[in-house]
């Protein structure tokens, strides 16, 4: 693989983990789906989440979703290791949330990913969250209002 190659494959993985925080918080779950692989898996096992196929990642993302008064996502770049047509690498995150149920917090976790070169680009094989830091003590804070008409 040439030094191009390589350049090019680091930059589209991270666009790649960006474009999913990006669909998370626009709360755009076909984007998020297509983002892996048609067999791709999203792993959340502190929460006993397993969803395989893009299918399952959208309408558990929407299930998922629909407990949020509001989340934030911030992504924070970590390794890649390419090799060939597959690569892996994490992804370090920080999340705010407040839940409709009244729970709220803040966390760090690392996604640890395998991503596969496909016809459409690089995608996800897998991603699997694992919780670092949970601190559930009320924020002091909050959303704004949505704006009128929404």
């Amino acid at each position: 693989m040439s030094d191009f190659q390589a350049i090019a494959d680091r930059v589209e993985i991270d666009a790649l983990r960006g474009e999913f925080t990006d669909a998370v918080m626009m709360r755009d779950r076909a984007r998020l789906a297509s983002l892996f692989t048609p067999d791709g898996v999203m792993r959340i096992p502190e929460a006993g989440v397993e969803l395989t196929g893009r299918e399952e990642i959208r309408t558990g993302g929407e299930r998922l979703q629909a407990q949020w008064d509001f989340f934030v996502q911030n992504t924070h770049p970590g390794i890649i290791r390419i090799d060939g047509d597959t690569a892996s690498g994490r992804a370090y995150m920080q999340e705010i949330v407040s839940l409709r149920n009244g729970q709220q917090g803040v966390n760090y976790a690392v996604y640890h990913d395998r991503y596969r070169r496909t016809p459409d680009g690089w995608r996800f094989a897998e991603r699997a969250y694992e919780i670092r830091y949970l601190d559930t003590t009320p924020l002091a804070g909050h959303a704004p209002p949505p704006p009128p008409g929404e």
